[in-house]
């Protein structure tokens, strides 16, 4: 880090309860007990006004979370590998990612370790699990490149991946949308599911509240319950991110 060369400006924008955009740029370290050799952002808790908490870690040669994270009862974890490689600890399981890589562990499994011996950027996603009588969750690891994409609502130039089952055991699960240069959302939606989104190539525009605001690669968005948002591809590359989603579960009191 150095002196700015221009004056101080940002493209993120912070509404709490309702949305958040957050430039790369801008994002600071947050320490951690049992994580060194690494940069830990946190861009969600309930703090913003989320349900859930999720990080982006930049992480150097060398780096190591030796504490469980998303290991506190009753705590669901995923962890996205977007460059690099790491290994971890998840489940009882040693699994080496890399990029493209991901793990999901329910709840009271221990958590996630990691450790990398190249540098490497991480997602980490966690929230308290709502349990289902009957039915339980179990972990599941993959690569996003193994995995083909769909057609999106029928459309020719939107595509998703699934990462996680279909299964109402899950409470949650995690997709890439993908949007060509002119591809967009059918239509602005509305619904009592929040997002949390991390932006994986790409340049778009995003609606939210009736504002329209400009996206890029590494960004991260957070939408709240009830916003009303959408989006456009723009740019010469598929815009594309990996979102969270709440789903499976009847709205409690």
């Amino acid at each position: 880090m150095s002196y700015p060369k221009d004056i101080l400006s940002t493209r993120a924008v912070v509404k709490p309860g309702l949305y958040a955009i957050l430039p790369r740029g801008g994002l600071v370290n947050n320490v951690l007990p049992g994580v060194t050799g690494a940069k830990v952002s946190i861009v969600a808790s309930p703090k913003l006004g989320a349900s859930f908490v999720q990080y982006v870690i930049e992480a150097e040669p060398g780096a190591v979370a030796q504490e469980p994270l998303c290991g506190e009862t009753g705590v669901e974890g995923f962890i996205y590998c977007i460059e690099g490689k790491a290994d971890c600890e998840a489940g009882g399981k040693k699994i080496h990612l890399s990029a493209g890589g991901y793990i999901y562990v329910p709840a009271n499994q221990g958590g996630i370790k990691f450790s990398c011996r190249e540098s490497a950027r991480l997602l980490l996603y966690k929230q308290k699990y709502i349990p289902l009588q009957g039915k339980a969750p179990y972990l599941v690891q993959g690569n996003v490149n193994e995995i083909p994409f769909v057609e999106y609502e029928g459309m020719k130039n939107v595509f998703i991946k699934d990462l996680l089952p279909k299964d109402i055991a899950f409470d949650m699960n995690m997709h890439i949308l993908s949007f060509e240069p002119g591809g967009c959302h059918s239509f602005v939606e509305t619904h009592v599911q929040e997002h949390g989104a991390y932006i994986l190539s790409g340049e778009g525009m995003y609606i939210m509240e009736n504002e329209w605001l400009p996206i890029r690669k590494d960004d991260f968005m957070w939408f709240g319950p009830y916003v009303p948002q959408g989006s456009y591809g723009v740019g010469r590359e598929p815009f594309a991110y990996i979102y969270s989603k709440d789903c499976n579960r009847d709205v409690s009191f």
